[in-house]
């Protein structure tokens, strides 16, 4: 009777305890895959795994579950470029890098990035796996990344959740990945996406002093910057134009003589008018004279499609979501937030906001079947775990943001150190001309520029939604990889 009592309580605790949905904390599943990218037959293996992050003495305080390919038919890894790559938010998962613009599948959508149906992927013929090892990272709480539980507890959630505790629990991490994965001789490269620019600008200086890893490159592909977003003021007002601009340009809002020109020949001059004019104008408040004031008005109707009368009620300040709802109010449409190419429909004309992210909700629609039938499908990795496409991780710490200095430093620390910013003109939420003065802001003294490169798309935020920038933009992922390779010169200046 006693032995029927232990087996029907160790029975219980089984079922209690092994019901519970949790993610392993340190595994990994591998396949192996074939694929054709520039006409070109390369085999790759697929690790989809979890790997713990650790706390000071050792215990497991969160688990990551990653995604690494990795080219298998290479004979020198030390020359092996490899990728980590990081989505923003912060809360984003990995998944919009990962199977929409480097990986080696991509969504089935069509040629300007809208789902269609039925939904799912298909080989990526344009992906870098030719030229670098990939490496997607989902951060705590993102994807199937969780926190974890320390003596029936759950680890605490503020040594995660901030800029700077962001960059360093991830710089630790990464240390153990590239040695379990025997890559410390490979060239290494960041690529950050949205707030992954923040992100991957703190990493490269937390990589290179405090795990003593340095890099080659550091990719930011519509990236935030705090120092202007978060700010307001002048500068943070005006750098819109460029972009008002171009998404006007699109919708054929523009004066007949803008509309006939090239985007790139119209970008330009709205750019110059921002520095020059528009700056100064607004910085001077309520002390602009009238005839200024009428002057500066204008001119950013005659850029930005709105009217006169909206820019002078605003002040000459307008706020982006006012953008948004207004510029094709006369239509019954608002345009999206992160690509104004995507429109919506709200419940009124009227207001200053549009109802929904018309562009959100579509990219939502076609990569969350996507995402959570290929990683059980073709990379075998199960778990009843939900895959957070954005996690909990709010509240986030913004406080003491240095990360532009700490990219200046880790460049001028390191002369091997290179840095690409890729930027859709459409984007209204990370804005190209924002990304442009993030650039130049970087290193006053202007001993870097030569090591920056921009590139600018005809699409928004995920400019690789659009057939031909996807196309684009993997090849100026693939040049500038190639093109920061040392072939041997020491690293001096």
């Amino acid at each position: 009777m006693k032995k029927i009592a232990t087996l029907f309580f160790f029975l219980l605790f089984y079922f209690a305890n092994g019901q519970r949905r949790n993610i392993s904390v340190d595994t990994i599943v591998v396949t192996n895959h074939t694929t054709t990218i520039k006409n070109q037959v390369i085999k790759y293996q697929a690790q989809a795994g979890t790997q713990p992050v650790w706390d000071s003495i050792g215990r497991p305080i969160a688990t990551l579950f990653y995604t690494y390919y990795k080219r298998i038919d290479v004979k020198n890894y030390n020359k092996r470029p490899l990728i980590f790559s990081f989505n923003g938010g912060p809360g984003s998962g990995s998944v919009w890098m990962h199977i929409a613009y480097t990986g080696p599948k991509i969504l089935k959508i069509n040629s300007e990035g809208y789902p269609i149906q039925p939904y799912g992927y298909k080989n990526n013929p344009y992906s870098i796996l030719d030229v670098a090892d990939i490496v997607f990272i989902n951060p705590v709480n993102t994807a199937y990344s969780r926190i974890l539980e320390i003596d029936g507890k759950k680890a605490d959630r503020e040594q995660f959740f901030g800029i700077n505790e962001d960059i360093e629990y991830l710089a630790e991490w990464l240390n153990t990945f590239v040695t379990r994965k025997e890559r410390w001789e490979s060239p290494k490269y960041l690529i950050g996406e949205s707030y992954g620019g923040i992100r991957v600008m703190g990493l490269s200086a937390e990589l290179q002093e405090k795990q003593w890893m340095y890099l080659n490159g550091v990719i930011m592909v519509s990236p935030a910057d705090y120092k202007v977003i978060r700010v307001g003021g002048p500068v943070s007002s005006a750098l819109n134009l460029p972009y008002f601009s171009a998404t006007a340009w699109f919708h054929k809002k523009l004066d007949i003589k803008l509309q006939q020109k090239d985007l790139t020949d119209l970008l330009p001059e709205v750019e110059k008018f921002t520095i020059d004019k528009l700056i100064p104008a607004i910085a001077k408040g309520g002390f602009i004279s009238d005839n200024e004031r009428q002057e500066i008005a204008s001119k950013m109707s005659f850029y930005s499609g709105l009217s006169q009368e909206s820019i002078l009620s605003n002040n000459l300040d307008i706020p982006d979501h006012f953008f948004w709802k207004d510029l094709l109010r006369d239509q019954g449409k608002t345009i999206g937030r992160l690509d104004s190419r995507y429109l919506g429909i709200d419940r009124k004309d009227a207001g200053i906001k549009p109802d929904y992210n018309a562009e959100l909700t579509s990219w939502l629609h076609s990569f969350t079947p996507a995402i959570n039938h290929y990683i059980r499908k073709d990379l075998k990795f199960k778990t009843d775990i939900k895959y957070n496409m954005f996690g909990p991780v709010h509240p986030w710490n913004n406080d003491n943001d240095n990360t532009r200095e700490d990219l200046r430093r880790a460049m001028a620390e390191n002369p091997y150190l290179n840095v690409l910013i890729q930027s859709g003109y459409y984007d209204g939420a990370t804005t190209y001309f924002n990304a442009k003065y993030t650039m130049w802001q970087v290193d006053p003294s202007s001993k870097l520029k030569n090591r920056f490169k921009f590139k600018g798309y005809r699409s928004g935020h995920m400019m690789y939604l659009r057939n031909e920038d996807l196309k684009n933009a993997n090849e100026d992922l693939r040049n500038f990889i190639l093109n920061t390779q040392t072939n041997g010169l020491p690293a001096k200046y």
